[in-house]
């Protein structure tokens, strides 16, 4: 299978993004030998920080592999960004509308013409108090099953160092210079599950086993043990953790009781959603 050209768009766009990358930051950059040379595959990637999609562009480009990225269709409006988003052959999400299956279409339709997707499975910058994984959505899931493609866990930190998430005014810490990581692992084995029917439960468990991978390879980089449970977050602050939590603008990770099982987790709407 083929893999794509990089085109011109994207050689511009790298030509804008890459100087004041390599000038402002320092890189840590570690298992580019896992993704694919050739054929379609996904990855999965954490996300804590406005500046993380930029960190992350730049170690895959480097590869030769560039991705196409699930991002929130109001981004193709905004002027620059989104010409060249639109572009660059970026994917829009179009949140609870007859539009949304298009971009389940659309990154199917890439993954099988032998590209990148690159997936954020959690839907939005990261609400745990402590920057870890949240529970995941299952867009990345259902394109894997679907597709059998490789998906590969892509962990990151140290961008939410320079640009935390949810700062004021998207406060930017350029000084000292940040080193930003960025980790890609083996693919995540799902093939026991390519043959099953794709049941809410069989999307949960390839969904589970893809944050678990994730999490892990973040553990590794931050050198600290990740909580038993992932935090959930509901925009529409209906589904949570078993427990209820406290009202505010984020929930408090309840006290574990021990390491969690995906029967733990409610179902939420990412059943219908691709990425957020």
């Amino acid at each position: 299978m083929s893999r794509r050209r990089i085109g011109l768009y994207y050689r511009c766009a790298a030509f804008l993004v890459k100087p004041p990358m390599l000038i402002l930051f320092k890189r840590d950059w570690r298992g580019q030998e896992n993704i694919p040379d050739h054929g379609g595959f996904i990855t999965a990637v954490n996300h804590n920080s406005y500046l993380d999609p930029l960190s992350y562009a730049h170690f895959q480009y480097s590869t030769g592999r560039v991705p196409r990225f699930l991002a929130k269709v109001g981004l193709f409006k905004r002027g620059f960004v989104g010409f060249m988003m639109r572009r660059t052959g970026q994917i829009p999400v179009y949140r609870e509308s007859s539009d949304a299956a298009g971009a389940f279409r659309a990154a199917v339709d890439a993954v099988n013409s032998g590209e990148c997707v690159a997936f954020y499975p959690e839907g939005t910058l990261t609400r745990d108090p402590d920057l870890w994984p949240m529970a995941g959505k299952t867009g990345a899931a259902r394109v894997a099953l679907l597709t059998h493609a490789p998906v590969i866990p892509v962990a990151q930190w140290g961008a939410n160092e320079a640009m935390p998430p949810y700062a004021k005014n998207h406060k930017v810490r350029l000084f000292p210079r940040k080193t930003l990581t960025v980790v890609a692992g083996p693919p995540v084995d799902l093939s026991d599950l390519y043959e099953r029917e794709p049941s809410a439960e069989v999307l949960r468990t390839a969904t589970e086993r893809i944050m678990d991978a994730v999490t892990g390879q973040l553990a590794v980089i931050r050198q600290q043990t990740p909580p038993d449970r992932r935090y959930v977050y509901d925009r529409d602050r209906t589904e949570h953790l078993e427990h209820p939590e406290p009202a505010g603008p984020t929930a408090a990770r309840p006290e574990s009781t021990g390491p969690a099982a995906p029967a733990s987790l409610k179902q939420s709407k990412d059943i219908k959603e691709i990425s957020e």
